[in-house]
């Protein structure tokens, strides 16, 4: 049965019809009833469900992790409470610049992923290198599709970067990216450092969304990620 919503003294029409979608989205419904963090989770999920990177004793870090959803997925799967004792144990840490509820099995801390020594930090923490950065953060909406868009761009690629200080041979990449996906020097980047890219609209996005995932997998190592830095400081005539 469909609940609708009225619009109640002081709600602004918008949010009547955000909230009246909310009530009555499926995934929304079966987050609350299997205890997610909201409909996020169901997106790792489903990409994993393709992609198989979250394995049992895979070390995992979740930028921008509130509000816990995909850190989880994550634990559960990469066995990180050791609930299935025939298989590896491994970690996850989430990070984010808010407070974020204790996630069983995870690890949160509030850090700024763009501060300097953060991928140090990271490490330190992990006890060593990752096996899967990922990232469903997104920047602050400014009702401007082509900003919104350079503005989510630009995190996706901080995100990257980050990945290439912090992942391991063989890592896995995976960001939240908009319409048209990893685009330009993005794209380039991307492909120059992992053996495979692919953009992906799981299931659990929106019909109306113009979101879209990129999963990069098979990091080829910080040699190549280093060559990629020292190309764009050197510049068109480095």
């Amino acid at each position: 049965m469909r609940v609708r919503v009225k619009t109640a003294k002081g709600r602004k029409l918008s949010s009547t019809l955000w909230l009246q979608r909310q009530l009555n989205d499926p995934y929304v419904q079966r987050a609350n009833k299997e205890g997610y963090r909201g409909r996020a989770a169901y997106k790792i999920s489903e990409l994993d469900d393709k992609f198989r990177f979250l394995v049992p004793g895979a070390r995992v870090v979740d930028l921008g992790c509130a509000p816990g959803g995909w850190c989880q997925i994550a634990t559960e799967r990469v066995n990180a409470l050791g609930m299935r004792k025939s298989k590896r144990i491994g970690r996850v840490l989430g990070i984010d610049l808010q407070e974020v509820e204790e996630v069983p099995g995870a690890e949160i801390h509030l850090l700024d992923f763009m501060e300097d020594d953060a991928d140090a930090q990271v490490k330190l923490w992990l006890g060593g290198k990752a096996d899967v950065v990922m990232s469903d953060m997104a920047a602050s909406a400014s009702g401007h599709k082509q900003t919104d868009h350079l503005r989510i761009m630009a995190l996706c690629e901080a995100a990257a970067w980050f990945a290439f200080d912090v992942l391991d041979e063989g890592g896995t990449f995976v960001a939240k990216v908009l319409a048209g996906g990893a685009e330009g020097d993005l794209q380039k980047l991307l492909k120059q450092n992992f053996t495979k890219v692919a953009h992906v609209n799981p299931p659990a996005s929106r019909a109306d969304s113009s979101e879209k995932f990129v999963v990069a997998t098979g990091f080829r190592g910080q040699a190549t990620a280093q060559a990629d830095e020292d190309d764009q400081a050197a510049g068109p005539l480095g």
